[in-house]
């Protein structure tokens, strides 16, 4: 009796095509990614094989042996002690200011709490608000940091002052835009029905979004401060004070044990941060 027949074997990329219907269509993606990024490569002049030079290693190793032991003397300890606190100063203070310019361009940029929306159509008046509202918070937020600092660098002079400043201007074009996308996405239906009911924009606003939206706006805001630890850092490397000046400083005098002190410092700050973030998270569930 003859045994059935059979099926004949299919090719090696049929029968991985049969398997996992998506997998040509995925190469083809990485393909095509690859053709498009190698241009850029070409264009930025990207060549990381230059780290592994001989001369490059050896410069770098060298540097990187006075990172131990790091510099821990109590003159040093002290100046570190006074920068970190000007940094935290900085950034406390900058998101403070930015903070103040979110809220309300947030607040007006987004149509959730709007009383003319409700029946039909947004009016023309309220929209054009909307619409200016967010062309702020683009404008604020395509400045980097760091060019705002330059700029007030030039008005106000070297110090904390252009640091604060910056940090307010782009952190509150960020937030601003941010603030309004997570009021946008929380469910319409309570604000909506405190709205028709009589109750005015700040009363929706209280009992209607922020309990939906709260543990998100300030997990968010602890992001951004954290963010604008890291900001305040740099931005000391073009004199507005703080560790990114010591930071910058320690660099140029290739200090190794002062610049690994300075790491661990700013290491502890974003751990600080992150902790605190969690912690308030915690208190609003």
């Amino acid at each position: 009796m003859r045994s059935p027949a059979r099926p004949s074997a299919l090719p090696l990329p049929a029968a991985a095509s049969a398997r996992d219907p998506a997998l040509l269509r995925r190469w083809g993606a990485l393909l095509v990614a690859l053709v498009l990024c190698w241009p850029l490569l070409v264009l930025t002049e990207f060549r990381p094989w230059t780290v592994f030079d001989q001369r490059s290693l050896r410069s770098t190793l060298g540097f990187l042996v006075q990172f131990v032991p790091p510099r821990a003397d109590a003159e040093f300890l002290r100046l570190l002690l006074r920068e970190t606190w000007r940094t935290v100063a900085i950034a406390t203070a900058g998101l403070t200011i930015a903070w103040c310019i979110a809220v309300p361009l947030a607040l007006g940029s987004t149509a959730r709490l709007s009383v003319s929306a409700l029946a039909s159509r947004m009016a023309t008046g309220p929209a054009l608000l909307r619409q200016g509202l967010r062309w702020t918070t683009i404008v604020l937020r395509s400045v980097p940091e760091l060019v705002w600092a330059l700029l007030f660098v030039r008005v106000v002079g070297l110090g904390p002052t252009a640091g604060v400043l910056a940090i307010g201007i782009a952190y509150g074009g960020m937030l601003g835009k941010v603030y309004a996308e997570i009021l946008e996405s929380a469910d319409p239906g309570t604000t909506e029905a405190l709205l028709r009911n009589g109750s005015g924009r700040l009363q929706a606003l209280l009992f209607g979004t922020l309990p939906q939206c709260g543990p998100e706006l300030v997990s968010y805001t602890v992001y951004r401060w954290e963010c604008a630890i890291r900001s305040s850092v740099v931005l000391g490397f073009v004199g507005a004070g703080g560790l990114g000046q010591e930071l910058d400083n320690a660099t140029k005098m290739f200090a190794g044990a002062e610049v690994s002190s300075i790491l661990l410092v700013f290491i502890a700050l974003v751990a600080l941060s992150d902790r605190v973030s969690a912690a308030l998270r915690r208190a609003m569930e």
